[in-house]
């Protein structure tokens, strides 16, 4: 059997699965299960950079609270913005990025998030990240949302071996059936929050024991 034949790929997802069953969902999912809305996955997940998942929730409930529609946040003030996301990251930075992304929405796209790779990183604050989870989670548009859990993970796995996110997305690509595209984020993002963490991984225990040769591991429990 070569490292990640396809039977071993299945092998893995079911797994990470099983896994996520036992796990509280993560913020980005419950917004797509509650809203199923483009608009409001763009938004969680711009607030969501570098910022705490819990904290991403918070201020996600308090803004939407405010507002529905991207014509509604165009027409909030920044500060009010910033103040109900708050403590997010970057709330300011990320205040003028969301009313700036709202009326372009308005002005450009009929008051739609578009559904383009090449569209939503025309919009300020949106990377390859944010417009891949809202076409994978938003649109079901096959595509890879590559964040610092998925690079990290798939490098550890000795799925990939690569350098950057974005090297990391192409190769998993190449690896991976397109029915598995979508899922991996949350699947990966999950199991990197509960149990394999950047610096002393979980590892005893860990249901994908025998699959993992620990690359780039020097401390685990």
């Amino acid at each position: 059997m070569t490292p990640w034949d396809p039977g071993r790929v299945d092998d893995l997802v079911h797994r990470l699965e099983r896994f996520r069953a036992t796990c509280r969902p993560t913020t980005l999912a419950e917004v797509e299960h509650a809203t199923r809305s483009p608009f409001h996955l763009l938004v969680s997940c711009v607030i969501s950079l570098r910022t705490k998942d819990e904290v991403t929730a918070t201020s996600s409930a308090r803004l939407f609270a405010l507002v529905r529609t991207p014509a509604d946040l165009a027409r909030l003030p920044e500060d009010q913005i910033a103040a109900a996301i708050y403590p997010a990251g970057f709330y300011r930075t990320k205040a003028t990025q969301l009313r700036r992304i709202s009326e372009l929405l308005v002005t450009q796209h009929r008051g739609a998030v578009p559904l383009s790779l090449e569209e939503l990183l025309e919009l300020p604050g949106v990377g390859r990240k944010t417009a891949n989870l809202v076409l994978g989670l938003g649109f079901g548009i096959p595509a890879i949302c590559v964040d610092t859990h998925v690079h990290r993970i798939s490098n550890r796995l000795g799925m990939v071996s690569t350098a950057t996110p974005e090297r990391t997305e192409a190769a998993l690509r190449a690896l991976l059936p397109r029915r598995y595209w979508i899922p991996v984020n949350d699947l990966l993002v999950t199991f990197g929050q509960q149990r394999c963490h950047p610096t002393s991984p979980r590892c005893t225990g860990c249901p994908l024991d025998d699959l993992c040769p620990r690359h780039g591991v020097t401390r685990h429990r």
